[in-house]
């Protein structure tokens, strides 16, 4: 089992209530709702079914309000999300590549 000091440090550990973490995004929990039907967060269910959010699913769901905020539908700014986010992640592996 990780120690509590490692879980802190973990940036997918489920930390957040779905409450705290609209209350940091600045948005509601139903905003919180619609972006997990739309796929972009898959929030962890505590034992008693609640939604727990990671400082990672916090982050995507702030840009995420970011963009609707400026005018961009929510589909779109989920589609952009996880393409940035797949580029981010192939630029990354094509760097480690290039180190070996």
């Amino acid at each position: 089992m990780a120690q509590s000091d490692d879980m802190l440090d973990d940036e997918d550990y489920p930390a957040y209530t779905m409450g705290r973490a609209a209350e940091i995004i600045g948005c509601s929990p139903e905003f919180l709702r619609r972006l997990g039907e739309a796929k972009l967060i898959d929030p962890h269910r505590s034992g008693g079914g609640h939604r727990r959010y990671s400082r990672y699913q916090i982050r995507l769901a702030a840009r995420a309000r970011e963009m609707c905020d400026h005018g961009t539908d929510m589909a779109s700014a989920v589609r952009i999300i996880i393409l940035e986010d797949q580029l981010e992640e192939a630029l990354r592996h094509n760097q480690s590549d290039q180190a070996h």
